[in-house]
This record gives structure tokens, sequence and C-alpha cells, in this order.
């Protein structure tokens, strides 16, 4: 009796050992696009406006990749969840607020800094929210702009700026207009779709890999028109999609309306 109480309880304390390590995969990709968020902030203080942004999309794929490959492999866990939330603070938070603050909120003193701050802080809240409503809303959904397309927007931006042969700084109320406008939509509950139903690795329509191949070819043609148009495009589905509910709903309680009035004569 003694042998297999002795046996249980060095199982049991392995179990927990087991327990205690991370997984290092998903980990390390995470940690990665938290390279590239830093990288991405000494990019913006020398001035290196094009790389920061490079490294802020590069953070962007990453991301993707930890929690697609954690569901896959089932190496989910807590502590990769904290770890991913924390990472994305510094990634698309901090790093896209500094870019556009260097290279376009910077000739506006106070009023600069503060939408940059506004920026990073609403990146944080939407976090936090994100983290505390899992399970608790539509998972084909998100509940306000998710921080990484925000920070792809200002990232995809810059690029779109240099492609049309802008160098150094960019100094129009637009990019002002749109880092509040991007702060504002992730704390709000404008719903986006999260695409998280869709399955690559089940079978598809022929024509959905064909649509897929399209897009690719079209993103590679031309990337910072492309990547620039996507993200913005994406960051006002939202909105439209809220106004097109919303009026949705007034149609049919106006046609609701018109067939309980009696009719005259």
């Amino acid at each position: 009796m003694n042998t297999n109480f002795s046996l249980e309880k060095d199982i049991t304390k392995k179990k927990k050992k087991r327990k205690r390590g991370v997984f290092v995969l998903p980990n390390l990709l995470t940690t990665a696009s938290l390279f590239c968020g830093f990288y991405s902030i000494i990019a913006s203080m020398k001035g290196d406006f094009l790389l920061a942004a490079v490294s802020i999309l590069i953070a962007t794929v990453l991301d993707g990749l930890d929690g697609r490959i954690a569901r896959i492999t089932n190496t989910m866990s807590k502590f990769g969840a904290e770890y991913d939330s924390l990472s994305d603070v510094i990634a698309f938070g901090v790093a896209p607020a500094l870019l556009a603050y260097m290279w376009a909120l910077f000739s506006y003193g106070k009023t600069g800094w503060l939408a940059a701050f506004l920026f990073v802080v609403c990146g944080a809240l939407r976090l936090a929210r994100f983290n505390v409503q899992i399970g608790l809303i539509e998972s084909k959904v998100f509940n306000g702009l998710p921080i990484p397309a925000a920070a792809t927007v200002v990232a995809s931006a810059l690029l779109f700026f240099d492609y049309l042969g802008g160098r150094g700084t960019f100094d129009e109320p637009i990019v002002l207009i749109s880092v509040v406008f991007l702060s504002l939509l992730m704390v709000s509950n404008v719903k986006y779709y999260s695409f998280k139903d869709l399955n690559f690795f089940s079978r598809k329509p022929f024509l959905s890999f064909v649509l897929i191949v399209v897009i690719f070819v079209i993103i590679v043609w031309e990337p910072q028109v492309m990547i620039f148009t996507f993200s913005v495009g994406y960051s006002l589905s939202g909105p439209v999609w809220l106004l097109y509910r919303v009026w949705s709903t007034r149609t049919e309680l106006m046609a609701k309306v018109k067939k309980l009035r009696p009719a005259k004569g």
C-alpha cells in the first residue's frame, strides 16, 4: 500500500511539473512579434519610418500565427494568452502610436502626443475588455476594432505614403483625425468579423481556393496599395455594417407600421 501511494504521489508531482512549463512554439512566435514591435520603436526614434512600419506588419503576421498554431496543436494556455496581450500592447499599441507621432503628429505639440497616447490607452483597454469577454460574446465577431488591425492601418498608411513618393514627415491633419478615430473604434461596441470560423484545413469549394490565389496575386502586385486598401476597408467595415443593420431595422419597422395603418376610405 505504501509503495502504491508513493507511486501515485510521484505521478502527481510529475503532472504538476508539466503544468508549470510553457509551450515553446506559440510563445516563441509571440516573442518574435514583441521583438518586431520593439524594433519598430527603435526605428521610429531613429527616423527610419519605413522600417518601423514594415516591422509592425511583420508583427501582425506573427501575432496571427501564434494563436492559430496554439489552437491547431492544442497548446493553448492561460500564460500564453496573458503573454500575448502584453506583447500586443507594445507591438500594436506603443509602436504604431510612436510611429504616428514621430511621422505625422510631432508638429501638433501637446495635441499630437495626446492623440498618440489615446491610441495606446484605447488599445490597452480593448485588450483588457477582450480578455474578460472571452466566452461571453459570439466568437465570429470582435467587439470593437482589434488592436492589430488599427496598428496595420497606421503602418500601411506610411507604406502608401512612401509608394506615392513621400519622404520624411507628413504634417497633414488627416493622420491626427485618423488616429483618434481608430482609437475610438477600438473601445467602441461596433462589431467586426473575426475570421475565426474559417478553417483552411477542411475541404472548400474549388472557387474558394481560386479566390484566395487571386487575392494573393493582387497583394503581391501592389503590396503597398493593397495592404493599405484592405486595412482601411476592414476598419471601416464595422461602422458600415452597423449603419446597414440600423437601416435594415428601420426599413423593416416602417414596413410593419404601414401594414398596421388602416386603409383610407
